[in-house]
């Protein structure tokens, strides 16, 4: 059977409602929702493509965007929304909640996937959601914006970082110390921050599936 898509999707949050696609393979047990970085959004080449190969592997994927256009076109300008993790963590939040209320999804266990700012957010909502969110997979993150709730995050958490983006495996490695879950950090030789070299996007999509197989089941 071929997969469900529900594009153009509006998922109602407090202050707006949010633009989304899902796409639901038969028999998914698990559905990954992206919460992309700053200056990304749903339509995103580099999220889509890891979106394929979830969905290959038999799960359910939600991207959407955490802001608005008009905000988005604020953000632009200002950059005032792509650091504020708490408001990106609630509209994380918000969505979990409409899926778990949502006939053909509330079956499903959830899992955050992270990018960038948007691993913070994952993380952030993962704490405050520890009964829903099953497992959390950060690309590139920066898990550091979280620090002040990375002990209270109980879903197992992969942290994907590439091997020449310095900086953000330092982040990434004191993370890792704080979490006290089941964690595991992985580094791609030979990749950059967006993971664009050949075959690192790739890599991505396949520790992370892997990941989302094993605590989505």
């Amino acid at each position: 059977m071929a997969p469900r898509d529900a594009p153009g999707v509006q998922i109602p949050v407090r202050s707006a409602a949010l633009h989304g696609d899902i796409t639901v393979p038969d028999r998914a047990t698990g559905i990954v929702l992206f919460a992309h970085g700053s200056g990304s959004s749903r339509l995103s080449p580099r999220n889509r493509s890891v979106a394929r190969r979830f969905q290959e592997a038999g799960l359910a994927t939600l991207l959407f965007d955490l802001l608005t256009p008009a905000e988005e076109e604020v953000d632009e300008q200002t950059r005032e929304y792509r650091f504020d993790i708490e408001l990106l963590a609630d509209r994380l939040v918000e969505v979990t909640d409409w899926v778990t209320t949502q006939d053909e999804l509330k079956r499903l266990n959830v899992g955050y996937f992270g990018a960038s700012t948007g691993a913070a957010a994952a993380l952030f909502a993962a704490a405050r959601r520890p009964e829903v969110v099953r497992a959390v997979v950060s690309r590139g993150g920066r898990p550091d914006l979280a620090a002040p709730l990375l002990g209270q995050v109980r879903a197992p958490t992969l942290l994907i970082v590439g091997g020449l983006d310095d900086v953000v495996i330092g982040m990434n490695e004191e993370a890792l110390a704080q979490l006290r879950t089941e964690k595991s950090l992985e580094i791609v030789p030979g990749a950059t921050h967006l993971f664009s070299e050949e075959g690192a996007l790739e890599t991505v999509g396949r520790l992370a599936a892997d990941w989302f197989t094993k605590h989505l089941a």
